[in-house]
């Protein structure tokens, strides 16, 4: 055979093998873009990429900053781009190609780089995917640190009061939530005791909910009347600013006489405290005010009451009420009916039976809002000091 003669299909066989190499070049450089979880790595690995396999002058992704080699030419033609596109077909960057001397890119090359950047689409979405990822577990583990901590505000130890009971249950519609519950101890030897519900849900509310525990701690040992605590926490709140505005609180508060049995109420835009006397009538203490922080100057009374033994009060918030079965709400009625005909004596019997009546009547649907209750009983048989 003469010397420089081909061998039928030699051409072809190259050609095979340039493509073969590409592939292969293909995968290996899949298998890179696809080792790291950093956005600007993928990126960065690409143009690295583009310019060492396919020997370009240089490769950039305008507007990110990140580029390799020479500039891709702004004049003149536009440079060959390739848009890397999320799955909803959405272009998240695009990648920009100098050719050598600026010729046209081979049809391999052409390729090659809807190839690469296929790849490094799917691999920039995993890496925001993660990046997401990461950060929601960072925000949950913060969000399970405040709910631990706001769990711990809550009284830790109830008040040993001989003929009484008191107990308390607090259930977040999140992982934090707007209520508040708090017993404080004055210096007359009485009790105080509030339960509060700041307007809205999750974390903005549960920070309102701490700025007001604050206020309320420093005011209650005092021993303020209560009208008058009502009065100076609306003043205060109001003059949080607007965003305290807009996040309201009503709140009820009560003053326990243990030895002499007697209450005081000061209902300020709350629920209708819930009041059973042996051989009467079922007493509601409704408000007697604007919600605190709602409106400034505005004044508040109190109502009193004895608290004879077999007397039993509950305090609630509206996440009680607003449990839903289908369209129905469980409303104030059925929960002052399943109240009253609660047959347990003690405060935590009463609040177990609340909570199993009202996850009946939900039928297992999803808490809506949060839900806090305060029960306080007198024994039957004890008489005033």
């Amino acid at each position: 055979m003469a010397a420089g003669t081909q061998l039928p299909g030699n051409d072809q066989t190259i050609d095979l093998q340039q493509q073969v190499a590409r592939l292969q070049a293909l995968l290996e450089a899949t298998r890179q873009v696809h080792s790291t979880t950093s956005e600007n790595a993928v990126l960065d690995q690409v143009l690295r990429i583009a310019v060492r396999e396919l020997e370009m002058a240089g490769a950039a992704f305008p507007g990110t900053g990140l580029s390799y080699g020479d500039q891709p030419a702004a004049n003149g033609a536009p440079p060959p781009a390739f848009a890397l596109n999320d799955h909803d077909g959405k272009a998240m960057t695009t990648l920009v190609v100098a050719p050598p001397d600026g010729r046209t890119l081979t049809i391999y090359e052409t390729d090659f780089l809807e190839g690469l950047s296929l790849q490094a689409a799917v691999a920039l979405e995993n890496t925001r995917y993660h990046k997401r990822n990461v950060e929601f577990a960072r925000l949950e583990q913060d969000l399970d640190a405040a709910r631990q901590i706001q769990r711990s505000l809550l009284p830790q130890n109830l008040p040993n009061i001989p003929g009484y009971s008191v107990g308390f249950r607090s259930d977040a519609c999140y992982q934090v939530g707007g209520d508040y519950l708090d017993i404080v101890a004055q210096p007359d030897g009485s009790l105080l005791m509030a339960v509060a519900d700041v307007a809205g849900k999750g974390l903005a509310s549960a920070i309102m909910s701490t700025v007001f525990r604050s206020a309320f701690r420093g005011m209650a040992v005092t021993g303020m009347p209560l009208p008058e605590l009502a009065t100076r926490m609306n003043q205060h709140h109001w003059s949080e600013g607007e965003e305290a505005r807009r996040r309201y609180v009503t709140a009820i508060f009560l003053r326990l006489h243990p030895a002499a049995g007697e209450i005081e109420v000061v209902n300020a835009g709350h629920n209708p405290g819930f009041l059973i006397q042996p051989g009467r009538e079922p007493r509601q203490f409704e408000a007697a005010g604007t919600p605190l922080g709602l409106l400034p100057g505005m004044e508040y009374t109190g109502e009193s009451s004895t608290f004879e033994p077999g007397s039993r009060l509950l305090f609630y918030t509206d996440g009680l009420t607003e449990v839903f079965q289908g369209d129905e709400e469980f409303g104030p009625e059925r929960l002052l009916q399943e109240f009253s005909a609660c047959p347990s004596c003690k405060a935590d019997g009463i609040l177990d039976a609340l909570w199993t009546a009202l996850a009946d009547f939900s039928q297992g649907g999803p808490q809506g809002d949060d839900m806090t209750a305060l029960a306080l009983c007198r024994s039957a048989g004890e008489m005033p000091a």
